[in-house]
């Protein structure tokens, strides 16, 4: 059993099944080939699947060869610092953007954790907003196609947009796509007409529709759902989407912020982050002998994983980790600390960049 909700993720994740359940689509060889038209390749993470699933990325591709730009459209709640498993989804639009030439609107929402986090005021979560956006910078974007807001700092434009997708959004379906109570305040129950707006705002400055493609881990899907319904109703596009895995916590599960070991932040020292590589779970056996006769199971591997999603673009080597792991001639000792290597490298690299972007943060910034 697992629950997925954009607030909550637990349980042993079937992919396979949230397909069925969501309503989305698989991404088909013949798509990826429809991409790989125009980018002249294919992403490690849509190629591998890690990027899944999909909503109406046909049409995206058919509104695109006949002139029509689309603009992308994702986002960060602010509750802490930004971990590896965050980073994920922006990695693979920071791409989307360089092979299409593309906008991007990028999400703070401020208010979304004010509003679900009992522990969190708005001064914290404005603070964390500007700490997330220094991880979106750094990451490449480029400032002259990518426009970050914090949904209070935004809020004249915002909000103006927000009631007329709340006007026609029904508590029975905000419940049903939620799953919220009585004891739910009005705030949660409002929060999905504001990460609604983001999908259709371009249309509305321009005067005119402009498609929409949100990257996104798949728990955000319910959002978008419901975004799907009603902007049609007022005259828009539905957003398209495509939905990614998550990146595993370092102790198995899902990636939690909030338990110690489980995740790598990009503030990390490399020492901090190899400390809790070398203490991860593993698909290894239980002694080296039977690791070495057997091999381990690497599909369970969360540090597979970091290489699979993150650390390892390179399909070749990353089939003959996948032979050396199978077949028990690489020690699990021996993998992490080949990990904990490329993340030293790739934390080093970031936190440069990521203090360069301390300097130029307003050239990305917009606010009413």
């Amino acid at each position: 059993m697992y629950k997925i909700t954009p607030w909550e993720v637990s349980g042993d994740i079937d992919y396979s099944k949230i397909v069925k359940e969501f309503g989305l689509e698989t991404i088909s060889e013949h798509l990826m080939k429809r991409i790989e038209k125009h980018t002249k390749e294919l992403h490690p993470l849509l190629r591998r699947g890690v990027f899944f699933a999909h909503r109406d990325l046909n049409w995206i591709i058919d509104e695109y060869e006949k002139g029509h730009h689309f603009f992308l459209y994702t986002g960060r709640g602010p509750s802490g610092h930004t971990h590896l498993g965050h980073i994920l989804p922006w990695v693979f639009t920071q791409w989307l953007q360089e092979k299409f030439h593309v906008d991007l609107w990028f999400q703070m929402t401020d208010d979304e954790k004010f509003l679900f986090n009992d522990k969190l005021d708005l001064e914290q979560t404005r603070k964390l907003a500007y700490e997330n956006a220094l991880d979106v910078i750094a990451l490449g974007f480029d400032e002259k196609k990518t426009k970050i807001f914090l949904d209070t700092e935004y809020a004249k434009t915002l909000y103006p947009q927000a009631l007329k997708v709340a006007k026609r959004l029904t508590f029975s379906t905000a419940k049903a796509a939620f799953g919220f109570s009585n004891e739910s305040n009005v705030g949660e129950i409002f929060f999905t007409s504001v990460q609604a707006v983001p999908a259709f705002l371009p249309s509305v400055l321009k005067g005119k529709n402009v498609p929409c493609l949100i990257p996104h881990a798949v728990d955000q899907d319910p959002h978008f759902r419901v975004a799907r319904d009603i902007l049609p109703k007022l005259g828009y596009y539905k957003p398209a989407s495509i939905q990614s895995v998550f990146l595993p916590g370092l102790r198995g599960g899902k990636m939690s912020a909030s338990e110690e070991g489980s995740a790598i932040y990009t503030t990390d020292s490399p020492e901090t982050a190899k400390r809790k590589i070398m203490n991860a779970f593993t698909g290894g056996r239980d002694t080296v002998k039977e690791q070495k006769e057997k091999g381990a199971n690497y599909s369970i591997c969360p540090i597979y994983h970091y290489y699979r999603q993150l650390f390892m673009p390179d399909d070749k080597e990353l089939a003959s980790l996948e032979s050396e792991c199978k077949g028990g001639s690489i020690l699990c000792g021996e993998c992490k600390e080949r990990l904990s290597k490329r993340v030293a490298a790739f934390l080093s690299d970031h936190q440069h960049k990521r203090e360069q972007a301390k300097h130029h943060i307003e050239k990305f910034m917009i606010r009413d």
